[in-house]
């Protein structure tokens, strides 16, 4: 399924009195927004492939309908939602879930949605169908060089598709931990992921990059052998220049301080990408900017300044993708709404004004800083984005196009309601 370009045009044209309006009315104020917009119009966030169907809990999974049933459709999914908001222009594929089994005729599909791979994800944290050795008590850290080597060889099965399809990296989140004092040697478990990851390492090509994802706890509750950005980086650092650290919003202890996370990592040049999501008590997978707004446009106002420092491209410089879980939403509705709350925080970070910050910083002025700051999270930006989504040719307002088109319903018909996609 495509949808028209004339019906975007139809439908913007609905909305575009309204929306002149609010975008004079913000502009008047803010010198830069010509450049804001031209920044955001160049701002991609990856979509990845197992979002697209209904997730689920430890406790259930209650499958919606039309679910995308193959990568076909999962590309043509994330194809309708870069066509509503122009910011969803790459895909992100999970192996094995997602195997391309004919690397040059989806590459051709997701070009014609206007789609490029972003990072490819491995799975080592679930049994497949006749595997050999289980990854129950983990996988690349397992005291069994069997079950590492079997971890190894699927990591370089994934980077070997991701060259086929044109992605550059390789992103490596594991279950590996314990849920039990002294079931682990905690240094034993650390020295055999180093020594598996340098493994995969020597298989990454020279412009690929590799990222080493961090999680706090579950599915094990006493110790996860990579538990926090600290160690992430350490492993990063033994690795080489071409590994870096992947910070997932969801993968922290409550009330972590996210932001000075990212500020630290990007000094370092060891922040590789982002995994958005939000969260209220620990790996919620939930909407991004539905519980934090807030902390989601500090965490943009570290990256715009620290990225600034470097002279990295906003665009290039980092990878920017979306993860999370839906059992309530409907999946491409909820990603639309994910995308737009990524777009406002990068925007309201954008409106900063660095200099008198930097100012309120010398003389100690806490109660400036902390005006400047709110100032701009404050700021009603959502006519910016949708300027910037409308020179682009995307829809002014996506969500209602969506449901106006019944697009859901339409799937359904095209698919089927037993249709699953397939993920957890």
């Amino acid at each position: 399924m495509k949808i028209d370009n004339q019906i975007i045009i139809d439908h913007n044209l609905q909305f575009s009195a309204k929306h002149e309006r609010a975008f004079a009315y913000v502009s008047a104020d803010i010198e830069q927004v010509e450049t804001i917009v031209t920044k955001l119009r160049a701002f991609q966030i990856a979509i990845p492939s197992w979002a697209l169907g209904t997730g689920g809990t430890r406790f259930g999974r209650f499958s919606g309908k039309g679910e995308p049933g193959s990568l076909e459709q999962k590309i043509e999914d994330v194809g309708l939602l870069h066509a509503l908001n122009r910011s969803s222009g790459a895909i992100s594929l999970h192996i094995p879930w997602d195997v391309p089994e004919n690397p040059e005729k989806i590459k051709e599909l997701a070009t014609s949605h206007g789609l490029v791979f972003d990072a490819m994800n491995s799975n080592t944290f679930q049994d497949q169908k006749g595997q050999t050795y289980s990854y129950k008590f983990g996988s690349l850290h397992h005291v069994d060089p069997r079950v590492r080597k079997q971890a190894v060889d699927h990591n370089i099965e994934v980077i070997k598709h991701g060259i086929a399809l044109g992605s550059k990296a390789l992103t490596v989140w594991l279950a590996d931990g314990s849920s039990f004092p002294g079931q682990l040697n905690f240094r034993e478990a650390f020295q055999n992921t180093l020594e598996s990851l340098r493994e995969i390492y020597t298989h990454l090509p020279d412009d690929w990059k590799l990222f080493v994802e961090y999680k706090a706890f579950e599915p094990n509750f006493y110790s996860t052998t990579i538990a926090d950005w600290g160690q992430s980086l350490l492993l990063a650092n033994k690795l080489g220049d071409k590994a870096y650290t992947l910070v997932d919003l969801g993968h922290h202890h409550p009330n972590a301080n996210i932001e000075q996370i990212v500020s630290i990592l990007l000094m370092e040049e060891k922040l590789g990408g982002f995994h958005f999501n939000d969260s209220k008590y620990a790996d919620d997978d939930l909407t991004a900017g539905s519980i934090k707004p807030y902390q989601l446009f500090l965490i943009f106002n570290e990256l715009v300044d620290g990225m600034d420092a470097r002279g990295l491209d906003h665009a290039t410089g980092l990878g920017w993708m979306i993860d999370a879980s839906h059992n309530l939403k409907d999946p491409l509705v909820d990603l639309l709404q994910s995308v737009e709350a990524i777009m406002i925080a990068y925007a309201q970070a954008l409106l900063v004004d660095r200099s008198a910050l930097q100012r309120a910083r010398q003389e100690n002025n806490v109660v400036q800083a902390q005006e400047i700051l709110q100032d701009a999270f404050r700021t009603d930006v959502r006519a910016i984005v949708a300027e910037a989504r409308l020179r682009e040719g995307g829809a002014l307002q996506p969500v209602a196009l969506f449901e106006a088109l019944a697009i859901r319903e339409k799937l359904i018909a095209e698919r089927g309601n037993e249709s699953v996609a397939t993920g957890l």
